[in-house]
């Protein structure tokens, strides 16, 4: 059993999740463009500094939930029990994600993500740097787990595809709830869309789109 996380620690992450309500809360009422890091400091009542040393940008703030999110997918490949794939442990940590769609909450969270990025290029550049990030961090752990060189092209293309079809997932997940998604249909449909795309990845592409 882990060992439970120290006085220390424990403060630290508690900072951390301050800092990141705070700035959720005023991107909430302002837009990303309108909120000042100094902004952010004072509604959670620590320096600037501080602010800086958890989160080393305002984009940083902004994805800090994606960024907990691409965690977990990463961990649920590193902890995956023997004999389950790669590809399963992921699908397996998107299926049960799905479930939160039914909240008020998450819909609206989706809502004003998706509207503060279509105003904002330097968001736009910010989410692809994170999914080549975490692209190139599950590439490493393939890479390692198959004997593989780091820079091997074979757990680069599985990692890009992987990534890919989870991507895939959240555009789709941001039209359909722009256009009116909401509820049980939401999730459902969100998880055959899953069960779809990573059955066609643990297929192969061989047969896929052959030209008539």
């Amino acid at each position: 059993m882990a060992a439970e996380p120290g006085l220390r620690e424990r403060k630290k992450q508690q900072t951390r999740q301050q800092i990141f309500e705070a700035a959720r809360k005023l991107f909430a009422e302002r837009g990303f463009d309108a909120v000042t890091v100094a902004d952010i400091a004072r509604l959670a009542d620590v320096s600037e500094v501080t602010v800086f040393n958890y989160f080393p940008t305002k984009e940083d703030l902004f994805f800090g939930g994606m960024t907990f999110f691409e965690e977990q997918l990463l961990e649920a490949v590193r902890t995956r029990p023997r004999g389950e794939s790669a590809l399963r442990a992921l699908r397996r940590r998107l299926l049960d994600s799905v479930d939160g769609l039914r909240t008020r909450e998450r819909i609206e969270a989706v809502l004003k993500a998706a509207g503060a990025m279509s105003s904002s290029p330097a968001l736009l550049t910010r989410e692809r740097e994170i999914v080549d990030r975490y692209t190139r961090r599950l590439a490493a752990l393939l890479a390692e787990e198959t004997g593989a060189d780091p820079d091997d092209v074979e757990a680069m293309a599985a990692a890009a595809a992987l990534f890919g079809a989870h991507r895939a997932v959240v555009n789709y997940v941001r039209n359909r709830v722009a256009a009116g998604g909401r509820g049980t249909a939401l999730v459902e449909e969100t998880r055959t869309q899953i069960r779809r795309a990573f059955g066609r990845l643990e297929k192969g592409l061989g047969t896929y789109s052959v030209r008539a």
